[in-house]
């Protein structure tokens, strides 16, 4: 079963999800915005998804991200006037709270520490990630090895001053 919530204009994807083993728990993976995948077709990083929750013993996979709005290149976002979205804050919830395992997973993109949701995400004591970057950002699937195993997030505090 596969599906994916989409806003009317299609600009904003809100979850997707793809489950081949009803008995098998949720991992859900939070990025920071959503290419091209849809209902039907997956993307180069939905398939490292779908392998990693496989490996992992997983039988459903949910993709929410901190901004719904689609685009191929995350630099686009600071270009539109409202890259979250009306309805992601609570798709993406929804989608974390579903889930037994939470993969922080949105890369080093400086435009994720003005997510509304990162903080949200982050205070969740189940969450973890495939390893971060020298500063600390949570790993995207794409830039992990295929034996990568979920990892407690420890966010690197910024100084102050």
């Amino acid at each position: 079963m596969s599906g994916a919530s989409f806003s009317r204009d299609r600009r904003y994807r809100y979850r997707l999800w793809r489950r081949w083993d009803a008995a098998r728990p949720v991992v859900a993976f939070v990025m920071l915005n959503p290419s091209t995948a849809d209902a039907a077709r997956d993307d180069p990083t939905i398939r490292r998804c779908i392998g990693f929750a496989r490996s992992w013993g997983y039988g459903r996979l949910e993709v929410v991200n901190l901004f719904a709005y689609r685009a191929t290149d995350p630099r686009s976002l600071r270009h539109v006037p409202d890259p979250v979205g009306p309805a992601n804050l609570r798709h993406l919830a929804a989608a974390t709270a579903r889930a037994r395992l939470v993969i922080a997973a949105w890369g080093a993109d400086p435009s994720a520490n003005d997510a509304p949701a990162r903080k949200r995400v982050l205070s969740r004591p189940e969450l973890r990630c495939l390893g971060l970057t020298r500063s600390g950002a949570p790993r995207h699937p794409l830039y992990v090895p295929a034996t990568a195993r979920p990892r407690r997030v420890r966010p690197v505090r910024r100084s102050v001053g």
